[in-house]
């Protein structure tokens, strides 16, 4: 049994014993996360008792090797952004190529990210590459403080050391660097642009909390939603709000559809009237198909080899799906006929992450099905990636006033602030394949250490 499980068994024995087996205490974290709104929105908080632990082993190989990849992804883009061909295989949109050739006024391609990973003992795989901050980054940092001082969690520190990673400083510390870049004024006024359900009147718990931090800190913010924006005079605004730094929350694809070139945003970050972060430039690493170029060896040849090795061990093999000579480990295959001969270990997935299209898992299917499958995704821009097995955990689950154990799948989430990695969270899933679990959302996340 290593550590990790040795920690998650005494928590769980914790739980069971009779000291809290009476459920008053996690009724009354229930009520201090409604308390300060830590509910609702893409970062919704899972009902979980239990926080999801890494060692700090796992910890710095994850940050050591999640920043050689973003050093490579740096390069990538770089490379597409230059050569024509290269950027062809990311399958833009003429809108998001326009976008795309805007210069944001500031060097770093994606200000905030995140990778999502597979962390498994000493294996760690980076599925995706997310440009924006972490869903819930202020609601996690909420969260974790909360989880710190509950009654269960005091009782296991006595035997672990706790410890918390990331939080909204270092974002706020990042929108400032790229802020600066710019040489504008030293307080800027800041806006986080979401978009609004119909009748939502105010924006997000979410954004409402990184709205009041900022303002903690000094800098006038207000949640905003693209229809309030107004562009007159070089000036761009919300209502009487002069906005000088725009925190994008919607993606370039969610923008494109309901609105044009012409909108006030467009025209303000084209003039360089307003710093935007991400840019509409970091919307090529939100793409699949950023891997597809990072695991082309023909791409990243003249790589450090840092780079390339952390590639090879923990990038999983992905290419644009199309009727096509590529390579696999070094051999020259015809992408299709591998395709359908190799079902079993493959994954097709929209190269837009946004995309309301689904994803067909091939062990999930039969050889007939996954056909189908494949002349589903040649319609569309689709990828087709290694399968990576889901890292399963048990989770003591409250909902109604009762605990029950379910298996979650766990996704760990590094926060990537201007190229450095600076914390992480943990986003859960029901690992039954239940088709309509609701249980889906952060858990709070430590580093787990022994006194």
């Amino acid at each position: 049994m290593t550590q990790l499980d040795e920690a998650i068994s005494r928590y769980h024995k914790l739980l069971e014993s009779e000291k809290f087996r009476d459920l008053g205490w996690a009724e009354a974290l229930e009520e201090q996360m409604r308390e300060r709104n830590l509910s609702g929105g893409r970062g919704a908080i899972l009902p979980v008792l239990r926080p999801h632990f890494i060692t700090r082993r796992q910890y710095a190989n994850l940050v050591k090797a999640a920043e050689a990849l973003l050093s490579a992804i740096e390069k990538v883009k770089q490379l597409a952004l230059s050569t024509p061909s290269l950027l062809a295989r990311m399958e833009l949109l003429p809108a998001e190529r326009m976008l795309a050739s805007i210069d944001p006024g500031y060097p770093m391609a994606a200000v905030a990210a995140r990778l999502d990973t597979q962390v498994d003992n000493g294996a760690l795989h980076f599925l995706q590459f997310n440009v924006g901050a972490p869903a819930g980054v202020a609601s996690s940092e909420a969260l974790a403080e909360l989880f710190l001082n509950c009654p269960l969690v005091r009782e296991f520190r006595k035997r672990y050391k706790l410890t918390r990673t990331g939080g909204v400083k270092h974002l706020l510390d990042a929108l400032l660097k790229a802020y600066k870049y710019r040489g504008k004024k030293s307080f800027p006024h800041i806006a986080i642009l979401e978009f609004r359900q119909q009748f939502q009147d105010t924006g997000s718990g979410e954004h409402l909390l990184l709205a009041e931090t900022f303002r903690k800190a000094g800098y006038p913010t207000e949640v905003v939603a693209p229809d309030q924006l107004h562009y007159r005079g070089g000036i761009l605004r919300a209502g009487n709000f002069v906005i000088d730094l725009i925190y994008r929350k919607l993606t370039v694809q969610e923008f494109l559809q309901r609105f044009d070139l012409t909108h006030p945003l467009v025209r303000a970050y084209k003039d360089g009237a307003v710093c935007l972060v991400n840019s509409f430039r970091s919307e090529l690493a939100y793409k699949k198909a950023i891997f597809d170029l990072l695991t082309d060896e023909k791409v990243t040849a003249g790589f450090p080899a840092a780079e390339r090795q952390v590639i090879e061990r923990h990038v999983p093999w992905t290419r644009v799906l199309a009727d096509r000579k590529t390579t696999y480990k070094g051999k020259e295959i015809s992408l299709l006929e591998f395709v359908v001969g190799n079902r079993e270990r493959l994954v097709l997935q929209p190269n837009d992450i946004t995309s309301d299209q689904r994803s067909f898992v091939g062990r999930e299917l039969d050889d007939a099905r996954w056909q189908r499958s494949i002349r589903l995704a040649m319609r569309d821009s689709y990828v087709v990636q290694e399968y990576v097995e889901p890292k399963v955990y048990p989770f003591p689950i409250f909902k109604f006033g009762m605990l029950e154990m379910r298996d979650m799948s766990v996704d760990v989430q590094p926060h990537v602030y201007a190229g450095k990695v600076q914390g992480c969270s943990s986003w859960l899933s029901d690992a039954s394949g239940a088709a309509f679990s609701t249980l889906t959302g952060l858990a709070p996340t430590f580093i787990l250490e022994p006194k």
